[in-house]
């Protein structure tokens, strides 16, 4: 098991700089594009503001970190050289980087760890990053810790403030939590705007280094790869733009790589062709077919229909039957207000933000109260079907929510079941797909799982889907058990001196945390115990029962001989081997 070695650190540590710079910087993007509703008019400065944000970020977490003994070793100094160089494009020696380290020192000191992290906090969306967040920052500030060999006392003191800073501003999401509450439209723009004034107050450092032509300057006394690097710090990485068929092949591809949702896919894929053939029927002068593409989404919480519904509008942009295809997410509170002739101009407000795109409202039963009048919400489904009608060239409206009380709305209203005829089943994941969820989130963050890590998950999310009810939380539950696994890895690791790549990245049993499975579930978790988990064979479909040293591991299957990777295995109940089937080998070496 190999360990940090310095000489490997500085190399290890830019690039976790520019993850940390990735992350925020495409959570900026991410809320400009997808999420437009919830940033200010000055949502140019989003992707600028989360720039900072991160460099203010590494800096907090480096100066927290390497001033634990009140000094500055050799090895730390040359790691400032790094993170500079990061910040600013630019190396710095001697007198200027001390000087910049003080100033650093000094600035970081007084920066509030919640200003850095707050967009992950308040902007409800990105709070779907915080494992990433959490992930990135605590293998920065391990890295910094062991600059100087292992972990001492006060330096494992200092990561693991850094660790409870983290678990005390940033929060998941509970699992019965709406998207939207009365009055957090408002609430979330003020909340960024206040992000935004806030920044003024960041350090200079982080955010303000020398002009570009001073970077240009110093770039050219660097080596050729350098110059490339600092010439992209200075210019910035744009993207080249993409046609519209590499849009759409993108938009369908990001649906394909959806975990279940078979019948949703289906749907979507079918739905795009008859657009495409239309599109050219039009195009050969052929009468065409008008359909309506409003639809409703039909499902428990996590199911996966906010993703989907954005990706619907990828695709509708992809293919210029929206101009934008953006998606603005609300809900009851977002179109009906609280008194008499505000809930017109309201939902005629939320419905102009989401013109040439698609407008999708969460939790929409909620819109007419069935335990009394609600002159308000009918006010505000008129005005919905109004607009639908006046913008149908403009507009696509998703109504999303629990299918009993969707049909129950639908039927409230002669409008609504004409307009909406396209309904779509999200149904719940199969607790084999929650685990597939559950490595797709491990994969993004680099993390690993033992055979017995899997087993448990397997057993736990099997125990929880079979118990589940209508309020089963699905995705939500899992990402909430991802989260609080690395935190529960962080806590384990905390005080080993010598960490390896391994113990920062693997994830043991004891580090995931089922709090509604009895503990009797998992009392046969061994590696050489009696449970067998069901395995298919990706190229035959074969199926055999393995033991659990078989999950995450090559194996062959006894049929066909074709080689995969047993990722997961649904719990099986115990069954001694027959003499005509053999269980799956690994391959031979």
């Amino acid at each position: 098991m190999s360990t940090f070695e310095f000489p490997d650190l500085p190399s290890q540590f830019r690039q976790l700089l520019g993850q940390c710079r990735d992350l925020y910087v495409s959570s900026g993007e991410l809320c400009i594009r997808e999420f437009p509703d919830l940033v200010p008019k000055t949502g140019s400065g989003m992707v600028p503001l989360m720039d900072d944000l991160h460099r203010a970020l590494a800096v907090k977490i480096f100066v927290t970190v390497c001033e634990a003994d009140r000094r500055w070793s050799k090895n730390e100094k040359f790691l400032a050289e790094v993170l500079l160089f990061h910040l600013w494009g630019q190396w710095l020696k001697d007198e200027e980087l001390q000087a910049a380290i003080q100033e650093m020192s000094t600035k970081a000191t007084s920066l509030k760890w919640y200003a850095v992290i707050r967009p992950f906090d308040q902007i409800v969306p990105l709070r779907d990053r915080v494992g990433e967040l959490e992930t990135i920052v605590m293998r920065l500030a391990n890295v910094v810790a062991r600059a100087d060999g292992p972990i001492k006392p006060k330096e494992a003191a200092h990561v693991k403030k850094i660790q409870d800073e983290l678990h005390l501003h940033l929060r998941p999401i509970p699992i019965d939590e709406p998207t939207h509450h009365e009055g957090e439209d408002t609430a979330r723009i003020e909340a960024v705007e206040k992000i935004l004034r806030d920044v003024s107050s960041l350090p200079e450092i982080t955010h303000s280094g020398p002009t570009a032509q001073a970077q240009a300057k110093r770039a050219d006394k660097l080596p050729t790869d350098t110059k490339i690097q600092t010439a992209e710090a200075i210019a910035g990485k744009k993207e080249p733009q993409k046609t519209p068929a590499e849009q759409l092949e993108e938009a369908l591809a990001e649906l394909d790589r959806l975990v279940g949702l078979g019948n949703i896919k289906q749907e979507v894929r079918t739905l795009a062709n008859f657009l495409k053939v239309q599109k050219q029927r039009e195009e050969a002068g052929l009468p065409t077919t008008n359909l309506s593409l409003h639809m409703v989404f039909g499902g428990n919480p996590g199911t996966g229909k906010t993703t989907v519904a954005r990706i619907i509008g990828k695709i509708f942009g992809a293919m210029g039957v929206l101009k934008k295809g953006h998606l603005v997410e609300t809900d009851r509170s977002g179109l009906v207000a609280e008194y008499a002739g505000q809930t017109g101009p309201k939902t005629n407000k939320k419905i102009d933000e989401a013109l040439d795109g698609v407008l999708f409202i969460d939790e929409a039963y909620t819109l007419i109260s069935f335990e009394s009048e609600d002159a308000f919400g009918h006010e505000a489904v008129q005005t919905l079907l109004k607009r639908m009608e006046d913008d149908r060239e403009r507009l696509v409206v998703i109504l999303a929510g629990y299918p009993r009380e969707m049909e129950r709305l639908l039927h409230s209203n002669p409008g609504l079941s004409s307009r909406f005829s396209r309904n779509l089943e999200f149904v719940d994941y199969t607790s084999l797909e929650l685990a597939q969820i559950f490595g797709l989130m491990c994969q993004k963050n680099q993390y690993t799982l033992t055979s017995l890590t899997r087993a448990k998950i397997m057993l736990g999310l099997d125990y929880l889907h079979i118990q589940r009810d209508r309020f089963f939380g699905n995705g939500r539950t899992v990402r909430n058990i991802f989260e609080q696994a690395i935190r529960q890895m962080a806590n384990r690791i905390a005080d080993i001196a010598e960490l390896s790549v391994e113990q920062l990245t693997v994830l043991e049993p004891q580090d995931i945390e089922f709090k509604d499975v009895p503990v009797e579930i998992f009392v046969d978790l061994v590696e050489e115990g009696p449970l067998r988990f069901h395995i298919v064979c990706v190229k035959c479909s074969h199926g055999k029962d393995v033991p659990i040293k078989f999950l995450g591991q090559q194996v062959r299957c006894p049929k066909c001989e074709h080689n995969f990777t047993a990722e997961w295995g649904t719990p099986v109940v115990p069954e001694k081997p027959t003499a005509t089937e053999s269980t799956p080998q690994s391959p031979a070496t």
